[in-house]
């Protein structure tokens, strides 16, 4: 898939959420507004309430959402023989949209209101969304491969190289110039193990200060402007692959403890979540459509 088709594959999913969230809203906002005694005589009631016609349907229907967005990552992400169907960060992609469509369908489907086993499985589900959020945070700090196989350590060292040997190689800059981005570059604070906040806050306006020195040196030399701009690329690069090796471990164990915690509230949500539809369906509820 190319960037381009790629951001098309985004902003599709991006599209479909924001309207169905869009028409929900303007749909129903005059119901949702009114307090839980008085809903029972709004003229949306039957329509909008949790077993009305449209509120029965968008619960069936976003759990049906998340059940396919689970079941369809954790098929292609056990299974090897699926990698020919599409790179598992698609996939990743896929899952994602499907369970925040569908988190968002039964949200509308509970009116803003749940109680009993739906109140567990409603409260979990939201639990499960917003460390899905919190993950993908993460998951977007670890580099990958294309496939989205995270990299280790020693790949992630090889990916930065020498800057210095890349700078004189390619750029007519004497050696003293070499020298002088070496030590700025250097110099800049690094990343300790006490207060990373604080720590973190420091390497960053050190390598500011260091970017901005860099840049001050360059316009003195007889550079163009598309090489200066290279050279700042590669330093930069320098710095963003110097931070992501000092923090890999750190986040590769986040993330596994991420599992730990998303993973026991996914399972939970599915086993109310069916628990409730049993419940539904036994007290004589159909779906309407």
């Amino acid at each position: 898939m190319t960037k381009g088709v790629h951001f098309i594959y985004i902003t599709i999913f991006a599209a479909i959420t924001l309207f169905v969230f869009i028409t929900l809203a303007n749909n129903g906002i005059s119901y949702y507004r009114v307090n839980l005694e008085e809903r029972f005589y709004h003229p949306d009631h039957s329509r909008l309430k949790s077993s009305g016609s449209l509120g029965h349907t968008l619960g069936v229907t976003g759990s049906l959402c998340i059940l396919v967005g689970v079941g369809t990552y954790m098929v292609r992400k056990r299974n090897r023989p699926l990698a020919r169907l599409g790179q598992l960060k698609y996939w990743l992609e896929f899952h994602i949209f499907l369970c925040v469509l569908g988190t968002l369908l039964v949200v509308y489907h509970s009116a803003f209101k749940a109680g009993g086993v739906a109140a567990v499985s409603f409260w979990s589900m939201i639990t499960v969304f917003a460390s899905g959020i919190a993950g993908r945070v993460i998951y977007l700090r670890i580099p990958r491969t294309q496939q989205g196989r995270e990299l280790d350590l020693k790949e992630v060292r090889d990916m930065r190289g020498d800057l210095m040997t890349m700078i004189r190689d390619q750029y007519n800059l004497e050696e003293a110039g070499i020298r002088f981005i070496t030590v700025s570059v250097e110099n800049r604070p690094v990343y300790s193990s006490g207060n990373w906040f604080m720590s973190n806050l420091k390497r960053r306006s050190g390598e500011r200060d260091a970017l901005k020195t860099i840049r001050g040196f360059l316009k003195e030399k007889e550079l163009s402007r598309s090489e200066s701009s290279r050279i700042m690329t590669l330093v930069r690069n320098d710095f963003r692959l110097g931070r992501t090796i000092e923090r890999l471990e750190s986040l590769k164990n986040l993330f596994r403890y991420w599992h730990v915690f998303h993973l026991p509230f996914a399972l939970l949500m599915l086993i109310f979540m069916i628990f409730h539809v049993i419940v539904t369906v036994a007290l004589g509820y159909r779906w309407i459509l």
